[in-house]
């Protein structure tokens, strides 16, 4: 299902958030982040969107459905922690109608248990919603829920069957992933092997800097396509999640221990020692 497009091929979603975006890519509607994704997700991609609690993921994630109901393709967000009385509530501060969105049949909040997706010939549980909202986007939350229904040795199994289920049907889903810690020079974000199922990883994490803590956004992996592979800092605003620029005075961002590059130390200490000459 697309936009209605005009004679020049610009939607009212383009107007809206304008930046060229490669044919076929499934946007997120945040501007920055798209440039960062070379113009969106590659549709029908499985994405990880990783990171610890507070960081900004289930923001993150209706936001991308928020955007995409406006560019015309219907969403679907499936929860396995919250009620969708908190999920409504926690829309609306940011401006999104959830409520309308479902009564207009562009979007559904379905809250289950991960055991139920699980159960044998348990496929079927959103056959019929698909089926009615016909969507392109689809949201988890969160795939490591599955951890508490399943062995680890299984957990890679049950997971790749989610992502099977969502591939066959040709929605591009955004799995959230809570992470205790992402850092390492092997970019791990997990301890059960997930990271090669999925096609891209999106992975947001609170860094303290100068003894304040701000939030940081990477691309980790995307196939089939470049990517920005620098840190970006973001915020939650009251609108939803806004992307800034990238920490090009820091490094050590993945290691949890930012610290300034050199260039930044001298460029300090220059400025230091001409105050020190002029007193």
């Amino acid at each position: 299902m697309t936009a209605a497009r005009s004679k020049t091929g610009a939607s009212g979603f383009d107007q809206l958030f304008p930046g060229k975006a490669e044919e076929g890519r499934v946007r997120t509607g945040i501007v920055e982040l798209d440039e960062m994704l070379k113009g969106g997700f590659m549709p029908g991609d499985a994405v990880m969107l990783a990171g610890s609690a507070g960081t900004g993921k289930t923001t993150l994630a209706l936001q991308y459905l928020v955007n995409g109901v406006k560019l015309g393709e219907p969403g679907i967000y499936v929860t396995f922690e919250e009620l969708p009385d908190q999920i409504y509530r926690d829309a609306k501060n940011f401006g999104w109608d959830l409520r309308k969105m479902e009564e207009q049949d562009k979007f559904r909040v379905i809250c289950t248990s991960p055991s139920l997706m699980l159960e044998s010939g348990s496929d079927s549980l959103l056959d019929d919603v698909l089926r009615d909202i016909q969507p392109r986007r689809l949201v988890v939350d969160s795939l490591s829920h599955l951890e508490m229904f399943v062995k680890k040795d299984d957990m890679r199994m049950e997971a790749y069957r989610v992502i099977r289920y969502l591939k066959t049907r040709g929605v591009s889903s955004v799995l959230l992933w809570e992470s205790p810690q992402i850092s390492g020079g092997s970019f791990s974000v997990t301890d059960v092997g997930l990271s090669f199922l999925v096609d891209c990883i999106v992975a947001l994490k609170p860094v303290e800097i100068e003894s304040s803590m701000r939030k940081a956004l990477v691309i980790l992996k995307m196939r089939g396509s470049d990517h920005d592979k620098r840190f970006r800092e973001f915020e939650i605003t009251s609108t939803g999640i806004k992307i800034e620029s990238a920490f090009t005075n820091y490094e050590g961002i993945i290691s949890g221990s930012p610290r300034k590059v050199a260039s930044e130390k001298f460029m300090e200490m220059f400025r230091g020692a001409s105050k020190q000459k002029k007193a």
